[in-house]
């Protein structure tokens, strides 16, 4: 079972590690925030209303999804926010997660179709496209397909694959990545029946850390074609909504949990955290 190493939150999102630190959108607090695992200390890293996936550009500037804006912003060196790419052409709802690569490449996904963004009712699944943000950027459409809530991504080590967490497809499907950043080849990697796929993250032996967000409370480690060999519960009451591999070795697995998806409950509450377990094999890949 995960260990709770902060709690007080009101619903952390798009977990990264990066230069010994975790970073993560709470959405609901409309901060992006900094954990030092070690000491427990958290600090705000930037603020804006309702933040979703994270990156960085080569030079070390984090990119930040603004759901309800559909914009890719960016935070300057000296604390600035900028608008970094605009969604609304591709994105037909709120804009979700994103993965980065290292040239400064990310591709974001987005609902599909709107709820209401306080307690989700009138949701309606509508396919949803991915958006392809260049450096510069401009934007356009990753693939010909579309998704069935994309979510969580993880690009794989040398840059050749991306899998991508369709939510409400109960699978996770695999792209290759062309040249030019386009995405071809859509494949099923894994149906994971009975899940509902969230955040992912990749693992050096080519295994996906899945949080399933439903109230069983676990993260499932899964291999490609869909087995499931090894699992890892939450905190109790708690659902998980996403995981990244971090520590020093990389086999710290934080988990963002809830007790509430629900935007209203999650401001009032503050009952979300982020939780850690340690795993064998330590991570791989992007994010």
């Amino acid at each position: 079972m995960t260990e709770v190493v902060l709690d007080g939150l009101r619903f952390p999102e798009g977990p990264r590690w990066r230069d010994g630190q975790l970073f993560f959108s709470d959405m609901h607090d409309d901060a992006v925030k900094r954990l030092d695992p070690e000491t427990g200390e958290c600090e705000v890293v930037a603020a804006l209303s309702h933040p979703s996936g994270l990156g960085w550009l080569p030079d070390g500037r984090m990119l930040i999804v603004s759901m309800e804006d559909q914009r890719v912003m960016r935070l300057e060196a000296d604390g600035s926010l900028v608008v970094h790419a605009d969604l609304s052409g591709i994105a037909t709802a709120n804009a979700n997660d994103m993965v980065v690569d290292p040239s400064g490449r990310a591709y974001v996904g987005n609902f599909g179709s709107q709820p209401d963004p306080d307690t989700w009712e009138g949701f309606q699944l509508e396919l949803a496209a991915l958006a392809q943000v260049e450096p510069d950027g401009s934007v356009r459409e990753a693939a010909a397909e579309k998704l069935a809530f994309p979510n969580g991504m993880v690009i794989t080590p040398g840059g050749r694959t991306l899998i991508v967490a369709e939510t409400f497809a109960m699978r996770l499907s695999a792209f290759g990545i062309e040249a030019d950043g386009s995405l071809a080849g859509h494949r099923i990697w894994a149906a994971v029946h009975g899940m509902l796929p969230d955040g992912i993250c990749l693992d050096a032996e080519g295994c996906v850390w899945v949080a399933s967000a439903r109230d069983d409370g676990t993260v499932l480690r899964v291999r490609e074609g869909g087995e499931v060999v090894a699992e890892v519960a939450v905190q109790p009451d708690r659902v998980p909504y996403a995981c990244m591999l971090g520590g020093a070795d990389g086999r710290s697995l934080f988990v963002c949990t809830s007790k509430s998806a629900v935007a209203n409950e999650c401001r009032a509450a503050a009952n979300a955290s982020i939780e850690v377990a340690r795993v064998d094999v330590p991570s791989a890949g992007l994010p």
